[in-house]
This record gives C-alpha cells, structure tokens and sequence, in this order.
C-alpha cells in the first residue's frame, strides 16, 4: 500500500534528519490515520484511493500557503514548501497526457462517449494506482 511506502519514507528522514520532508509526511500520515479512524466509525476502510485525495488536498494547502509566503517575501519558506511539494507529488499517480488518452480512443471500436467512459473505467485505475 501506498501508506506504507510514505511511513517508510518518513522513518528515513527522522533517521536523516530531514526536518521539512518528515515535516509533510507526519501531516499526510495524520491525516490518513483521522480518516481511517472515521471511516471505521462508518464501517469502511480507507485504502490508496483515498490517500491520494487526501495528498491533493494536502499539496492545495501547501499551495496556497506557499502563494501567503510569496506576498510576504518569505523567499526561505517558500523553497520550503516548494521541496515538500515536489515529495508529494512523487506519490501521485502518473497522468495521462492528452495524446496518450487520444491514442487509446483511436484503437477502441466504439468511439461514443458511454464506451469510451467505460473502457477507461474499467480499465485505468488499476494502472493509475
């Protein structure tokens, strides 16, 4: 699972002593153990889906502190935050580029919206994650 390789990692930088990059990783690690503990609550289990949710909402909130410290000319924090973005998204999955999703579609039979949907329903999240 996704969390494991992010506990790893975030084991390596205390070791290191990687204050920033364990810094990002604590907060991605708790949030994940909050939403875990509130979808036992509900009866459900969070897996890499939701962790990935949960890293983009963290990288838009490092964003947006990022764009604070950028009006504030706080030049260190923001190179900060721009290393703790940069680990972040390494755990992201690849997107696929436009021509890559252009391609596929050509080598579909049916080329409608519903089985265009479809196929990639069915067929992409196993790759993406």
């Amino acid at each position: 699972m996704l969390i494991d390789a992010i506990k790893k990692e975030n084991m390596l930088a205390l070791k290191e002593k990687d204050t920033n990059k364990r810094a990002v990783l604590s907060v991605v690690i708790n949030k994940y153990m909050v939403a875990g503990y509130e979808a036992k609550a509900q009866g459900k289990e969070i897996g890499d889906v939701e962790l990935v949710s949960l890293i983009n909402k963290t990288l838009k909130e490092l964003e947006e502190e990022k764009n604070s410290y950028l009006l504030a000319n706080r030049t260190e924090d923001v190179k900060n935050l721009d290393a703790q973005i940069s680990l972040l998204k390494v755990y992201l999955p690849k997107m696929m580029s436009e021509e890559e999703i252009k391609s596929i579609i050509l080598t579909l039979d049916d080329k409608t919206i519903p089985s265009v949907m479809k196929f990639f329903k069915l067929n992409m999240p196993a790759k993406s994650i």
